[in-house]
């Protein structure tokens, strides 16, 4: 009889209680039953202290997930939230549909980059287009690790398979198709860099609409050798960072004191406030053209950039596009929701 998993324990120093009233452990989920050193669980530890950190009461968040590795995660963390396990590269609509009956949930997506570039391109594209409120989060190992390690389609050109077979195709970049399409959040980090990764995600939380965020996550199994562009070494010595992040949620009133020209400042809806602070370079993540560019250019140069590349917090949500009302459509009476038979009969008689 294999031994039982058990759930690591929580050092005491982080026992404290977020605004909630709630404790780290309050987030947590099942133990991983993933291989040991994988980045989706250095993830999964982010998604966890990011949500504990803004205040997310668990019972208002709906996790989302399709097929993969990465689609397993959503049982590691928020075990006291509701969690739907959708077929293969479907996931988006199931999460459209959540967030339309429910808008007052925090939507949270975990993909892959087989499960969203390949089998589920076609639902990604228009969950972009849409603008649907929900934090979309592709663990992108470059590989199928479930089916022993093909190159998926974010695979970079050249990189070379565990069996030292090189990939012939070009990637495709999740994160300029984002900011093509208009998504007003698109970032990318890598599972090692916590810090930056925990201000990107607090930062998804306050964002209303889509949040996309591209972690690359290496395969410890079948991805992790020399020659791999999505391995632990290659991302260190190749991420270029694109700026510090700070965020300051609405509920924290610290004023920090900054001098004018080093940090740009941008203010979502809810007040709270994402403050970049440049490394290396002046970089504007309000300007689509400079993002694009930069994505390009650092493709070109063997690299991959980190960071917020885009944001626009000014884009209507879905939810605001159609017009709905603030009370959640789930919770409706029938009343409202239902029409009388008198009007349906009317309406039958106007298509005869």
């Amino acid at each position: 009889m294999a031994p039982e998993l058990a759930t690591p324990q929580v050092p005491s120093q982080e026992r404290k209680q977020n605004r909630l009233g709630l404790t780290l452990p309050d987030y947590q989920g099942s133990a991983s039953t993933l291989c040991a050193g994988c980045g989706h669980d250095s993830i999964t530890n982010q998604i966890i202290r990011a949500f504990f950190e803004m205040g997310v009461a668990p019972h208002m968040v709906a996790k989302m997930s399709g097929i993969g590795c990465s689609s397993k995660t959503p049982a590691y963390f928020l075990g006291k939230s509701h969690g739907f396990n959708a077929v293969h590269g479907r996931m988006p609509a199931i999460s459209t549909g959540a967030v339309l009956g429910n808008r007052q949930l925090v939507c949270i997506g975990i993909s892959g980059d087989g499960d969203t570039a390949s089998i589920g391109m076609g639902q990604f594209v228009h969950l972009l287009h849409r603008n649907v409120p929900c934090i979309y989060i592709m663990e992108n190992n470059g590989v199928y690790g479930l089916t022993k390690g093909q190159f998926s389609a974010t695979a970079d050109f050249g990189s070379k398979s565990k069996w030292g077979k090189e990939n012939q195709t070009p990637p495709i970049d999740c994160c300029a198709m984002a900011v093509e399409l208009g998504c007003g959040f698109v970032a990318r980090s890598f599972s090692g860099d916590t810090k930056q990764m925990v201000a990107i995600l607090k930062a998804a939380v306050a964002h209303k609409g889509t949040a996309f965020i591209d972690i690359v996550s290496p395969c410890i199994t079948f991805n992790n050798h020399e020659g791999s562009t999505k391995s632990y070494k290659w991302a260190k010595d190749h991420e270029e960072p694109l700026h510090e992040i700070g965020f300051v949620p609405f509920f924290e009133q610290t004023e920090a004191e900054v001098k004018p020209g080093e940090t740009k400042e941008i203010v979502f809806p809810d007040g709270s406030r994402i403050r970049f602070k440049a490394v290396g370079k002046e970089y504007d993540p309000t300007s689509k053209e400079q993002a694009l560019l930069e994505l390009l250019h650092t493709r070109d140069q063997n690299s991959f950039l980190t960071g917020m590349l885009y944001l626009n917090t000014k884009t209507p949500d879905l939810c605001t596009q159609l017009d709905m009302p603030d009370a959640p459509l789930a919770t409706l009476p029938d009343s409202l929701t239902r029409p009388p038979k008198s009007v349906l009969d009317e309406v039958m008689e106007r298509l005869k």
